[in-house]
Parts: C-alpha cells; sequence; structure tokens
C-alpha cells in the first residue's frame, strides 16, 4: 500500500505542473456573488440503468455490486426526487479522459483486456493488480467510462455553474492508483473529477466518509495546496488499505493539506458527529474551500458486510446535510456499500437531504420492493453489537491533533491568474419537459430483474476470505 503519497500505485501529482489547471478571473471574481446565489440546485447524474447495470463483476459472490446502483435509481424514481433534478444523460469518458490522471499503458490494458483474452495479460494482470479484487469482467472499460464520466460531468456543470450540486452515485471510487487497480476500483474518478474543478476553482476540499481509507486520492494530491484532502475511516488491525494514519500530513507544498481521522470500531453517530462537524468546520474557515467532493461510501453503516462501524442511516445523512450547510459547490459521489438494501436507502435518503425535499418512511412500491423485506421503511435499525472502541478521550485527542495540523496552514492559499483551458468534455443539453409533465417511463429505463445480484446466503461477508 502506498502510504505518504508513495509507493508503487503511482507518484502524488505536482499541480504546478499541469498546465493551465488554475484560477480563472471570472471564477475569481464571481465567487462571492455565487455563494450568495447558491440555491441548492441539484443535478443527477444517474447512469442509465439499461447500460450501466449489465456491466457486472461475475460470480454473485463478490461484493461489490453494481446492482446497488438500481435500486438506488428505483428509489429515486418511485419517490419522486426526479423531478427536483435536472436530469442529464451520463458522457462516457475516453481512453483520453482517463489519462489525466492514469498511465496510457494502464488504461490501455483496461481497454483490451477481457474474460476471453485475459490468458494473454498475464503479466499485465499482476503488473496493474486486476484479478481478485478487482476482476476482469465483460465490458470492464465501458463500465469505467461511464462512472467516470458522469463524475467528469458533474465537474464540468459545476464550473459551469449549471448547478450547485452535482450528484454522481455511481462514482467514488477513490482506492485507484495512477499505475493500478485497487480495492474494487479500477479508474479514479474522484482525481479526474478534482483536475476538472480545478481549472476554474482554486482550492477543492476533498471529504471521504467511506469506511476505508481515500488512498487514491489521497496519494494523488500529496504534494499540492490545490487540494485538501480530508478521510474519515478505519485504521488499524490491518484493516484494508492500511493507510489514513493521522501523521500522514501531506508533504512539499502539500504539507498539512492532507488531514486523516483514523476511527475504531464500533463509532456511533454522536460519537462520529463529535468529531466530523468541529473538523470540517475548522478545514473550511481554514482553507476556505471554492467547491467541495464528498465521497459518501456507505459502507460506514452499521449491518455493512464488509464494515465495521455503527453509524445509521441518518447520521450518515447528517454529514451530507452538514456540508450541504456551508453553501459551496458541491458534487457528491457514492464509494463502498456492501449490504446493498442499505446502500440504496441510505443514498436515496441523502438525495432528498441534497434536493430538500421530505420523503416518507414507509418505502414506495417498485419492483425491488421485496428487496427491503421485512420492515419496507426508509430507516431501519442498522445497529450492530459491535462495542464502540472510540473513547471520548481518543476522539478529543484525534481533534486536537487535527486542530494543531490546520493551524500550521497558510489560511486560503491562492493561485496565480490564468486563462481557463477548455472544457475537458462539451455536451448538448437536450431541452426537458417541464418536471410536473415528463413521467418516469419517457426518462428512465427502468432496470430488469433478471440476472441480477441478490443477497445471498454465499455472498462475501465479513468471515469470507475476500480481501478489501
Amino acid at each position: 500500500m502506498a502510504g505518504r503519497g508513495r509507493g508503487r500505485g503511482g507518484a502524488p501529482l505536482k499541480l504546478s505542473r499541469v498546465p493551465k489547471c488554475l484560477l480563472a478571473p471570472r471564477a475569481q471574481d464571481q465567487e462571492a456573488e455565487h455563494r450568495r446565489g447558491f440555491v441548492g440546485r441539484a443535478a443527477t447524474l444517474g447512469v442509465g440503468t439499461d447500460q450501466l447495470f449489465l456491466s457486472l463483476p461475475p460470480g454473485a459472490g463478490h461484493p461489490m455490486k453494481p446492482h446497488r446502483l438500481a435500486l438506488t435509481h428505483s428509489l429515486v424514481l418511485h419517490y419522486g426526487l426526479y423531478k427536483k433534478m435536472i436530469v442529464f444523460k451520463p458522457y462516457q469518458a475516453s481512453q483520453h479522459d482517463m489519462c489525466r490522471f492514469h498511465s496510457e499503458d494502464y488504461i490501455d490494458f483496461l481497454q483490451r483486456v477481457s474474460p476471453t483474452n485475459m490468458q494473454g495479460f498475464t503479466k499485465s494482470l499482476n503488473a496493474f493488480n486486476v484479478g481478485d479484487d478487482c476482476p476482469v469482467f465483460p465490458g470492464l472499460f465501458e463500465f469505467c467510462s461511464r462512472y467516470t464520466g458522469a463524475s467528469l460531468q458533474g465537474a464540468t456543470q459545476l464550473n459551469n455553474k449549471i448547478c450547485d450540486i452535482a450528484i454522481n452515485w455511481a462514482g467514488g471510487l477513490h482506492h485507484a492508483k495512477k499505475f493500478e487497480a485497487s480495492g474494487f476500483c479500477y479508474v479514479n474518478d474522484i482525481v479526474i473529477g478534482i483536475l476538472e474543478l480545478l481549472k476554474y476553482h482554486p482550492r477543492v476540499l476533498y471529504i471521504d466518509i467511506d469506511i476505508h481509507h481515500g488512498d487514491g486520492v489521497q496519494e494523488a494530491f500529496y504534494l499540492t495546496d490545490r487540494v485538501m484532502t480530508v478521510s474519515f475511516h478505519k485504521y488499524g488491525n490491518y484493516f484494508f488499505p492500511g493507510t489514513g494514519d493521522m501523521y500522514e500530513v501531506g508533504a512539499e507544498s502539500g504539507r498539512y493539506y492532507c488531514l486523516n481521522v483514523p476511527l475504531r470500531d464500533g463509532i456511533d453517530d454522536q460519537s462520529y458527529k463529535h468529531l466530523f462537524q468541529p473538523v470540517i468546520s475548522q478545514v473550511v474557515d481554514f482553507y476556505q474551500p471554492t467547491c467541495i467532493v464528498l465521497q459518501c461510501g456507505a459502507d460506514s453503516l452499521g449491518c455493512d458486510r464488509l464494515g465495521c462501524f455503527n453509524l445509521s442511516i441518518r447520521g450518515h445523512g447528517e454529514c451530507v446535510e452538514y456540508v450541504k450547510s456551508f453553501n459551496i459547490p458541491l458534487l457528491v459521489l457514492g464509494g463502498g456499500g456492501y449490504t446493498v438494501r442499505n446502500v440504496a436507502r441510505c443514498w436515496t435518503y441523502e438525495t432528498s437531504l441534497l434536493v430538500e425535499e421530505a420523503i416518507s418512511e414507509e418505502l414506495p412500491y417498485s419492483e425491488y420492493f421485496e428487496y427491503f423485506a421485512p420492515d419496507f421503511t426508509l430507516h431501519p435499525d442498522v445497529s450492530t453489537r459491535i462495542e464502540n472502541q472510540n473513547s471520548r478521550q481518543y476522539l478529543d485527542q484525534i481533534r486536537q491533533t487535527i486542530f494543531e495540523n490546520l493551524k500550521m496552514l497558510n489560511h486560503a492559499p491562492s493561485v496565480q491568474i490564468h486563462d481557463v483551458p477548455a472544457d475537458l468534455l462539451t455536451y448538448d443539453r437536450t431541452d426537458e419537459a417541464d418536471a410536473e409533465e415528463r413521467g418516469p417511463e419517457e426518462n428512465y429505463s427502468r432496470p430488469e430483474a433478471p440476472n441480477e445480484f441478490y443477497d445471498g446466503d454465499h455472498d462475501n461477508d465479513k468471515e469470507s476470505d475476500v480481501e478489501i
């Protein structure tokens, strides 16, 4: 594992060498006005279920189930939340787009490898860490292209002020490195999206509430003050990916612009809030980001198959709502989450918070209704018997260390003004019917039930031999 921003996975980016990836005059001039005019307009970048969700990792036992996105899509649809959004058909990221961060030979490999020819790529499979946790499956490159393109499109929409909040629940694959796959992640859509945001924004804040450390994003921006990374995660006892110690703080111009919040098993809503809100408040005050990227991995919920935290869906959502309260342009992404019915509940609830629409506790009937048995509610009890090992003394010690590190920062680092480079992508927005007039059937391709992954007796769980 590549701790402290170095290692085999890939070198961190030196943003001073990224041509023209700097603040535009118009972004700087309009920053205050934009914040005053923030009204929470949300655009969802839901990826078409008739295309993306057919590209699934092989074997119903593999814990990363894109089918959880189909359930989320269905709940968002049947709750009527789409009426509060601007819905876009996602852009498909090209090989060139992905190579803004990843190496050309790695992306070329992802484009060429398939289950039928992988025997001829034995050397490359090992070199690029593709195999067990990151298997080759039909449509692998298209899968990467779609979730990466959606995050990239969200960044472009924020840059062009099409919306104040962009959502891509299919994104948030934070482990992928420059030269290799890692932890179920092939292409790091987060890094690519942030690079696009940096064309307009002098400072981007990245917040990660997945139970696993956001090592790929930290590594990419370890040497720069243009991006501040803050990750709340389980650390210790050889928990994947093994990085994220509190003393990993960045290097060179990025020193102290990397914050890690290492947590122990069983943390609950109250303890998490006790740490999350004051830390994020201080970070925003010191760093003054002009855009925030929030990775909302749902494996930090209680009862997750691969997790060991004890957050409720409301507690997880409270983090999202708190970040939204700063009224700073926001890119919201998915991430981990391996109990699919709870992932769908969580991301649907957080969608409702982002669009400020109250939704009922009783789930609407849908083609996936049986997944949510036996209670069929939005907020079931997901607490476990895992003891909260995060004492108040331990949490206060973490908070104090983080606050001391923040005092080492230069407040709100600035960058040289340059012309804005062209957007990485252009797209035509199709005129949509009024939200009350457009029906769900004409705008959404319904997911089909056959060939989808269900929670089953043979799925991987915490007792399995799957390593993450």
